[in-house]
């Protein structure tokens, strides 16, 4: 018998194709680490093949360093589009308690367009899994 849940779950898995950048940066990283622990059928590594009946969302979570940004944007725009970017946790969104930090992005929407933002610090896996649902062209 299936659930609501599962079959919102198949929807975003034929809907969406959530590529993984993995750098594992702060709680959020474990968050999100987490939600793709439940729900592996939805993400994908960077590397893997690009599917073109399935839209790229790129999920930004911990800190984004100075560093580490333009390399972010590179994968941004290698994307194909139409493609969603969802900011994943205080770090990502502002920068968090490293905010005033001379090396730290101050959100990920200082370097690219943000779509969905998930708050939190850390915001719980459900609450990513959740704003997937809201993304456009999501059946939820």
């Amino acid at each position: 018998m299936s659930t609501p849940g599962a079959a919102l779950e198949q929807d975003l898995a034929r809907r969406f194709r959530i590529v993984v950048f993995d750098v594992g940066l702060a709680c959020c990283a474990v968050e999100f680490a987490a939600a793709a622990r439940r729900r592996p059928e939805l993400f994908t590594a960077v590397g893997g093949a690009p599917d073109p009946d399935r839209t790229p969302v790129m999920v930004v979570s911990g800190t984004l360093t100075d560093t580490l940004a333009p390399g972010v944007l590179q994968w941004w725009r290698s994307l194909p589009d139409p493609k969603y970017v969802v900011s994943f946790g205080a770090c990502a969104t502002s920068g968090g308690p490293y905010w005033d930090s001379y090396s730290v992005t101050k959100g990920v929407d200082q370097l690219l367009p943000v779509d969905l933002y998930v708050p939190g610090c850390p915001p719980r896996p459900e609450a990513l899994l959740d704003a997937l649902t809201r993304l456009p062209g999501s059946t939820a």
